[in-house]
């Protein structure tokens, strides 16, 4: 099981290190190896999220997640998304940014750098919505349930996600962004652009959110009458339209995913500059780190890991929120890549170990209510 989920990642990290060591030695092996586990770090939140999304798509969508989805995330976010960002920030063409990151790498690590205010503001409360989303929701199982239960009373509240979410960006581009770092140390206004940014991120998750959303819920009704239309479609000869729902809600469902893990690729992305500026060794480092975190949250789906340890979600999406503040501080303020990976991984892990307790809390529970049920079977009660 292990090898056959992991298997295209153990053969990717393979060819990545051998391209490293041809580019640039043994220093080179040992950078790309350095960004693999910090893209690992930080993105296993995004797993855990991912495959609470992916278990819900079948087989086929779950292999174009595994095959187009790494190709967009490897290429698109680590390695054509930097350019993308000098070309647009430095008004360059997009010939003329690639030659600037292979000629001049200084240059296009401060480039990239005085981008980050917009890039942490887009990312930021993208990020910041999910987790909003999630706290609001009355969910049967709760993990800190003095939290969550009077949080869930709020959520009944319209909107009021994209509220608070709104109050919070205002407040940034007052604040973090009226003073944003850039190359350098310089501080600059960047009140406008974060605002912006801000919007633009909010937009896009109401957008393909509301979406995905929209065609889930249809399918869900669609699986509810699977049956009446089965029948109904062989006594007429008709093809059944849940088919073709299905693949719009897959499709949507893919495309959410995707934009979710271009958000948590942000910090990724921007902390690998703090151990090199060279665009190759960043592709192939992070790639081989965005490998794992596919094959990772196909693992958790086909082993039924969350269903298994139900706060595990509720770890990342706990992750996913200090994420999206961290992001909307490093505007202003430098934050070790160190920190911002233990605060997930340290999330997680407690979700997990309250996971464990609360399954051996059921077991000893049933176990106790069986040895009560024989207990009367002998009595002759």
């Amino acid at each position: 099981m292990v090898l056959k989920t992991f298997g295209w990642s153990f053969a990717v990290t393979a060819l990545g290190l051998v391209a490293a060591v041809l580019y640039g030695g043994w220093a080179a092996f040992g950078i790309v190896a350095i960004l693999s586990v910090l893209e690992i770090s930080l993105s296993f939140d995004n797993a855990v999220v991912n495959a609470g999304i992916l278990k819900k798509m079948n087989a086929f969508w779950q292999k174009i997640f595994l095959t187009i989805g790494i190709l967009i995330a490897v290429f698109g976010m680590r390695l054509i998304f930097p350019v993308v960002i000098v070309a647009i920030s430095a008004k360059l063409g997009p010939i003329e940014a690639v030659d600037l990151a292979l000629t001049d790498k200084d240059q296009y690590q401060q480039y990239v750098t005085d981008a980050h205010p917009s890039i942490a503001a887009f990312g930021g409360m993208f990020l910041l919505m999910i987790f909003l989303d999630f706290i609001f929701e009355d969910r049967d199982i709760k993990w800190l349930a003095w939290l969550e239960r009077p949080l869930a009373k709020l959520g009944k509240i319209d909107m009021l996600s994209a509220c608070i979410a709104m109050i919070v960006l205002l407040i940034t581009s007052m604040t973090f962004a009226a003073n944003a770092h850039q190359h350098g140390g310089a501080h600059v206004d960047k009140a406008q652009t974060v605002l912006i940014s801000g919007l633009a991120g909010l937009i896009t998750y109401l957008v393909v959110g509301g979406l995905s959303g929209y065609f889930e819920d249809k399918l869900e009704e669609e699986e509810e009458r699977e049956h009446e239309e089965e029948e109904e479609a062989e006594r007429a000869g008709k093809p059944r339209s849940a088919v073709a729902l299905a693949g719009k809600a897959a499709f949507f469902m893919f495309l959410y995913l995707e934009v979710l893990d271009a958000s948590f690729s942000f910090d990724g992305v921007i902390g690998a500059f703090a151990i090199t500026n060279d665009i190759v060794l960043m592709a192939l480092g992070l790639g081989v780190g965005a490998m794992y975190v596919r094959s990772l949250t196909v693992y958790l789906v086909r082993q039924g890991t969350l269903d298994d340890y139900v706060y595990l979600e509720h770890g990342a999406h706990y992750a996913i929120g200090a994420l999206a503040a961290i992001l909307l501080v490093t505007i202003q303020y430098e934050i070790n890549e160190f920190i911002t990976g233990s605060i997930g991984v340290v999330l997680i892990a407690w979700s997990f170990w309250s996971s464990v307790r609360r399954n051996k809390a059921l077991a000893a529970a049933e176990g106790k209510a069986d040895a009560a049920d024989k207990a009367e079977v002998s009595s002759g009660v």
